[in-house]
């Protein structure tokens, strides 16, 4: 478990502080949204603090609506930033695609941000994490005899996710985790409707490696070029087939009998 183990001092094992500690290890990505927090007993072992203590800070943290407990089954991270499909706002971006191209567009902004941070920031685990994530998507994309649309991009999104939590800025992090589902939602685009062609899938897999090498390397400024340079590269390319289909639709209306 990848949290401090070091003696606390006395004044730190009070409920309050307790419940301050797992805030900040959440903030920090060690306890992500809908993760089962570990059991009382090895939570009280890690952090060094009285059962009382821990179930007091719990308790804090559930009427701040930073965690849930169910009867029988534990305590989980509350999803911080909930905005999920029942959200008005998520059926407006579900229900118009043209919101996809803002959607890239954010991107674009966040994730630049982030692979220059990471690349600046990352840590030699981080580095491990990112190349980890990389090599899934790149061993799938090159060796899978059919490839799955949905699973490649769930490794496209974990490796984009790798290197935002690489960034240590929780804001940035949790602020991409909380829209999980809509950059999903764009990856799939992109993998849908661009790799079974081999000059956009050679593009995208060569920008992957690309901003692979660039953060591992610590080389911030070609991270974010990179990690700009992608998303721009496919926003074009769904806006030429996005045009390509208008004009084939014009093309077959005009050949209809009105």
């Amino acid at each position: 478990m990848p949290f401090s183990n070091q003696e606390p001092v006395l004044g730190l094992r009070t409920p309050d502080h307790v419940a301050a500690r797992l805030e900040r290890l959440i903030l920090d990505g060690v306890f992500r949204p809908g993760q089962l927090l570990p059991s009382e007993r090895r939570l009280c072992e890690r952090l060094k603090v009285s059962r009382a203590s821990l179930r007091e800070g719990l308790r804090i943290l559930r009427s701040r609506g930073v965690i849930e407990t169910r009867q029988g089954h534990g305590s989980t991270v509350a999803l911080l930033l909930p905005m999920q499909d029942k959200s008005p706002l998520m059926h407006l971006f579900h229900d118009h695609p043209r919101t996809l191209f803002d959607l890239l567009e954010v991107r674009a902004l966040l994730e630049g941000e982030s692979a220059f941070l990471a690349a600046t920031r990352g840590t030699s685990m981080d580095r491990v994490l990112i190349t980890r994530r990389y090599q899934e998507l790149a061993d799938y994309a090159e060796h899978a005899e059919h490839i799955d649309v949905e699973r490649l991009a769930r490794l496209d999104h974990a490796f984009h996710l790798a290197v935002s939590q690489a960034s240590h800025n929780p804001v940035l992090v949790h602020t991409l985790q909380s829209l999980t589902d809509l950059l999903l939602s764009s990856v799939f685009a992109s993998v849908k409707h661009l790799y079974h062609r081999a000059g956009p899938r050679e593009m995208i897999n060569r920008q992957h490696a690309r901003l692979h090498d660039a953060v591992v390397a610590g080389d911030a400024e070609q991270a974010r070029q990179v990690a700009l340079e992608h998303l721009t590269s496919i926003t074009e390319l769904l806006r030429e087939l996005e045009a390509e289909s208008e004009r084939l639709e014009r093309s077959a209306m005009r050949m209809e009998p009105w």
